[in-house]
This record gives structure tokens, C-alpha cells and sequence, in this order.
């Protein structure tokens, strides 16, 4: 019986750790998915004023782009995103996530700048508010608010056209 129970203890710890090993974390689940955005206040990137990220939302669908200088995976994804900005029916909002504002800004200035709003969150507090894991992050909203898909990790075009596309008109 000793022998029995260290030996039971190994499998469940090592079944635990394949099956996490094994896991995506794009797919990892978001509570919000399905509920109405949460009330978040943060500053304007350029002009440092207070906003309301649900004012910024208007009447129409938004997608919420949780971004940052240092992020490798934000530099991949940027092209597809400036596409995606000339989607007239979306309202594009950028989230600069844990970064300096002239970092974001030298991003900005050499990438292009797709977004029709930007928030800066130096601190992460927006990004804790979202459930932010990583950057790149993507949230695209109904008209009404509600959180309707999240992304986690970079938007190619073919992640856009299965995931994204399908709610846009």
C-alpha cells in the first residue's frame, strides 16, 4: 500500500502536466466573452484626457487591440491590422499596454497608425481589467457592448476570416 500511493500521486501530477502542456493558450477561455464590456476609464494617448473606453464605442461594431512597442507578435500582426482599419464598419481601438508613450509613439510613426482611438495603459491596469494574458490581445464588440470573440496572440488573415470576419458586415 506504501508503494501504491507515491506511485498514484505521479500520475496525477503527470497526467496534469501533459494535459497542460499540451493546451493552447489561444484558446484559453475568457469569462467575458458574452457579457456587456466592462465600464473602464483610462487617458487618451495623445492628448493625456480622461475617457470612458464605452464612450469611444459609438453605434457600431469595435475592435479592441491590446498592443505595445516591445511586443515581437504586436510587430507581425500590425499589417493585418492596418488592413483591417479600412474596414469602414469597425471602429478600430488601440490599447498601448505597458509601455512608454514615446515608445508607442516611435511604433506608431515607423509602423503606421491604424487605430480611431488609442488608450494608454502604462501601468496594465486596463489590460488586469480585460483579463489581458499576453500581447497581443483582440476584442471585437457588438454595437450593444457585449464582448462577442477574444483573441489571444497575433491576427493573421486567416485567424481574421475565421474568427473575426464571420460578425462583420
Amino acid at each position: 500500500m506504501k508503494k501504491i500511493i507515491p506511485l498514484l500521486v505521479f500520475l496525477v501530477i503527470g497526467t496534469f502536466l501533459f494535459l497542460s502542456l499540451n493546451s493552447n493558450p489561444n484558446k484559453l477561455p475568457s469569462p467575458l466573452v458574452g457579457k456587456k464590456l466592462p465600464a473602464i476609464e483610462g487617458v487618451d494617448f495623445y492628448s493625456n484626457k480622461n475617457i470612458k473606453l464605452n464612450d469611444l464605442m459609438g453605434d457600431q461594431l469595435a475592435l479592441i487591440n491590446v498592443w505595445a512597442s516591445w511586443c515581437v507578435t504586436c510587430r507581425k500582426e500590425h499589417q493585418v491590422i492596418m488592413e483591417i482599419a479600412k474596414n469602414n464598419n469597425l471602429k478600430l481601438i488601440g490599447i498601448n499596454y505597458k509601455d512608454s508613450r514615446s515608445d508607442g509613439e516611435k511604433y506608431l510613426e515607423v509602423m503606421g497608425n491604424p487605430f480611431d482611438e488609442i488608450i494608454f495603459d502604462p501601468q496594465g491596469k486596463i489590460g488586469m481589467d480585460l483579463g489581458v494574458y499576453a500581447t497581443p490581445e483582440t476584442f471585437l464588440i457588438s454595437s450593444d457592448g457585449l464582448i462577442i470573440h477574444k483573441h489571444i496572440g497575433e491576427i493573421t488573415k486567416e485567424v481574421w476570416m475565421e474568427n473575426f470576419q464571420t460578425y462583420i458586415n
